[in-house]
């Protein structure tokens, strides 16, 4: 067997293989993504093969987009794994993370397709379909809707302030009424929402719909606008999704390199 160099590494040695600032090292090595790292008698850092190599995975995870709470968690437990010096860990983590981007994935392709068609089925995104709201169609009141959706009155009203649905009101009591063409848009906004969408690309899509256009609406999702100069990643959720599956199976391949470098 071929035993790994146990020639010592400073830390500017680690800065400068993975592109960074010396200080983010010492960073990277305080936030616990790096092994522990002993010192000599002058008190400088010893860093060794393993450290860069938990550095390098741990570099490649973090420089990405972050992709949310869940899949940047999948991506801390393949670090711990490393960091502990179980990569055959790391590598069946790097696996369930690359499944679950591919299931992020495909929601948000579905959901996105399914807008698509919805809106060109019911043009102005005021379809006119069986809603389950009764036969004789009056205006359902906001509990009743929250009860239909299986969303809160809050999550509703939320919506409504921010812009993704105009609410008509009753001129005697001002109670909200929902008709078929609002609970049909608030369908939509709630697949979105729960593929992953931010409220910012829905209102995006729905300026674009409800001028008139319904092309491309996919492409709208996951295109920020020129004045959206501060934006996350659930604004452009499509393009996030795609470079995390890139990373994924770049992780994927930097593990079983490191593996094989072992033996």
């Amino acid at each position: 067997m071929k035993a790994p160099s146990q020639k010592p590494l400073r830390t500017s040695d680690l800065a400068r293989a993975v592109g960074i600032h010396p200080n983010t090292v010492r960073l990277y090595v305080d936030w616990g993504l790096i092994p522990p790292v002993e010192r000599n008698e002058s008190g400088y850092r010893i860093f060794t093969q393993r450290h860069l190599d938990c550095l390098s995975l741990a570099r490649a995870i973090y420089a990405a987009a972050y992709p949310g709470r869940d899949l940047r968690a999948l991506g801390n437990e393949i670090i711990q794994c490393a960091v502990v010096d179980d990569w055959q860990g790391a590598l069946e983590k790097a696996h369930v993370h690359l499944a679950a981007v591919k299931a992020e994935l495909k929601q948000a392709d579905a959901a996105a397709d399914l807008l698509e068609h919805w809106a060109h089925t019911c043009p102005g995104g005021r379809c006119q379909g069986n809603m389950d709201i009764g036969s004789d169609e009056e205006p359902l009141a906001i509990r009743e809707v929250s009860k239909l959706l299986g969303v809160s009155h809050d999550v509703i009203r939320n919506w409504e302030r921010n812009g993704l649905i105009s609410v008509r009101r009753n001129s005697y009591n001002n109670y909200r009424l929902f008709g078929k063409s609002e609970i049909e848009r608030l369908r939509v906004i709630r697949m979105l929402s729960r593929a992953g969408y931010s409220h910012m690309a829905i209102l995006r899509m729905f300026i674009e719909l409800d001028g008139g256009n319904t092309r491309d609406l996919k492409k709208v999702l996951d295109t920020p606008r020129p004045d959206e100069d501060i934006f996350t990643a659930a604004d452009h959720w499509l393009t996030t999704l795609h470079a995390q599956e890139k990373l994924a199976r770049h992780v994927i391949k930097m593990i079983g390199e490191i593996i094989k470098a072992k033996v």
